[in-house]
């Protein structure tokens, strides 16, 4: 897979930005869109998202470099913390597999 010259890698926003929520994609559509961004505007939000796929549905993932942030945005918004460990690799980049409750 290549990428553009100067593009974060999925491997530099988890580096950088380590504090991640995941909301379902139908949560992050429509007006949510700006609601999410507008909230976001002053808070450690990285540039660059990503999306994972676990139970039938797509997730949006919001990376933040503070942990207080992080935290901020769950409360407002709903959704689940998201530990970069638990995406897929290669073939399967874009799955979440998230360990079943009480796990870790």
């Amino acid at each position: 897979m290549s990428r553009r010259k100067g593009e974060l890698t999925a491997a530099l926003i988890d580096r950088g930005w380590p504090h991640q929520v995941a909301l379902p994609e139908e949560a992050c559509a429509g007006n949510n869109y700006k609601i999410h961004a507008d909230f976001c505007r002053d808070l450690s939000l990285c540039p660059r998202g990503k999306a994972v796929f676990h139970g039938d549905q797509w997730w949006r993932v919001f990376c933040f470099s503070d942990p207080f942030h992080a935290d901020a945005f769950r409360e407002r918004f709903g959704g689940e913390p998201f530990n970069p460990e638990d995406r897929g690799r290669g073939g399967a980049w874009a799955q979440w597999r998230k360990p079943a409750s009480g796990q870790r």
